[in-house]
C-alpha cells in the first residue's frame, strides 16, 4: 500500500474504473507499473480480477471487501491534503450522492461517538480493553 501508484489505482477503483486501459488512460501510469501494481493489489487480496462477461479478451478488477475498507483510508488523506493545501481549490469534491452535500470531516471517534484528539488515546494489550 505504500506505493504512490497503488493509492491512484485504489481512487480510481473507488470513482469507477474497472479495466485496464480505463486505469491507463486516467492514471498515465506505464503499462508495465500498472500491471505490476495491479497483480501486487490482486495477490494481496485487494482487488478482484475477472473476465469480462462482454469481452472475454478484457479483465476487470474490482474491489474485494478488503480493498473497499481502504475508503476512510483514502478520504481522510484527501481531507488532511485539503486541509494542509496540498491542493487549492481541490476538485473534484467528494459528496453524498443522496444530498450531493460534502461528508464530514474523517474523525477518530470514541465508541460513544465522542471526538477524540490524539491526547485521548493510548495503546493496550488487547486483554486489557474495557468491554463494559
Amino acid at each position: 500500500m505504500g506505493e504512490r501508484w497503488s493509492f491512484l489505482i485504489l481512487r480510481g477503483a473507488f470513482n469507477g474504473l474497472n479495466h485496464f486501459e480505463q486505469f491507463q488512460a486516467q492514471l498515465g501510469i506505464a503499462r508495465n507499473i500498472l500491471a505490476n501494481r495491479l497483480t501486487k493489489l490482486v495477490q494481496h487480496g485487494i482487488l478482484r480480477r475477472s473476465g469480462c462477461e462482454d469481452d472475454r479478451r478484457k479483465v476487470m478488477y474490482q474491489l474485494t471487501p478488503k480493498g473497499e475498507a481502504l475508503l476512510p483510508t483514502l478520504v481522510a488523506l484527501r481531507q488532511w491534503g485539503e486541509r494542509w493545501e496540498a491542493c487549492t481549490p481541490c476538485n473534484p469534491v467528494l459528496v453524498d450522492r443522496r444530498d450531493h452535500k460534502p461528508i464530514s470531516q474523517m474523525r477518530v471517534v470514541a465508541s460513544d461517538g465522542r471526538p477524540l484528539d490524539p491526547s485521548d488515546l493510548t495503546w493496550v494489550d488487547r486483554g486489557e480493553i474495557n468491554q463494559s
